[in-house]
Formats: C-alpha cells, structure tokens, sequence
C-alpha cells in the first residue's frame, strides 16, 4: 500500500482525530537511547545536537526531564503517500490562519499534527473545514 498522492482527494478525506493525552518534546543523549525507551516515545529523531523524543507528558514528568510545552496529537485518517505534494502545505496554512503553531510528522501511514494543548479543539476545527471546503 502507496497511499493516497491526489491533493484534493487527500484533503476531502483528512478526518482529522485528536488522539487522548498530552504529549512533548525533549532530547536526550543519542548513546542513552536503550535508557529511553521505557518511557514508551511514540517517535524519535536523531539529531547531531541529541535525540529527540516525542513522548507522553507524564513519561517526561517522571524521569524529570526539561521538555517542550504541552502538546496534543491529531492524526489525519486519510492514508497518505510519502510523496503527496501539497497535504502539509494546505494544513499549515489552515492553521496559520488560526494562529495555531503545527509540528508535523510524517509516518508511513498517517500524518501526524502536534499543536499546543491549548489551541488543539480550534486546530481540529480548522483541519475539518480544510477537509470539508475540499470535498
């Protein structure tokens, strides 16, 4: 499976889900990875500066380590092609127009929107009228 590379049929199909819990970013050591992987990141990306690990709040809180604000997920159903052109353009734009900050991961199947907790109901909203403009 390919996904999805046609831009309109990407958008008319996002369904946008926020996913439950609080995540954030932190970096650690990349040689301690193995002393991470308890806290059960849901990514990781090397870095030359350290690994960063995106990782529920609590996870963080817990082994005390500094980390970004507060931030929730919101998955797009749709299944994505890595080569789509256009998806991340046209969901940061719909945000931007909010003035919702967006950190987006790509995934094999899914694109994955990380916007601070306080602005994810309003995201949603936006990427649901993105979709529904689409279709």
């Amino acid at each position: 499976m390919s996904g999805i590379t046609d831009l309109s049929t990407l958008l008319a199909s996002l369904e946008p889900v926020l996913i439950d819990g609080e995540f954030v970013y932190a970096t650690v050591p990349p040689e301690k990875m193995h002393d991470y992987l308890a806290l059960k990141p849901i990514g990781l990306f090397f870095e030359k500066e350290g690994l960063t690990l995106i990782l529920p709040r609590e996870a963080a809180e817990k082994a005390e380590l500094a980390s970004s604000m507060p931030l929730r997920c919101i998955t797009m159903m749709v299944h994505s092609s890595l080569e789509a052109v256009g998806m991340t353009a046209a969901m940061a734009a719909a945000l931007t127009k909010e003035g919702v900050s967006a950190n987006v991961v790509a995934a094999y199947y899914h694109d994955h929107i990380f916007v601070p907790a306080v602005d994810a109901e309003r995201a949603v909203a936006a990427l649901k009228a993105l979709s529904a403009a689409a279709g």
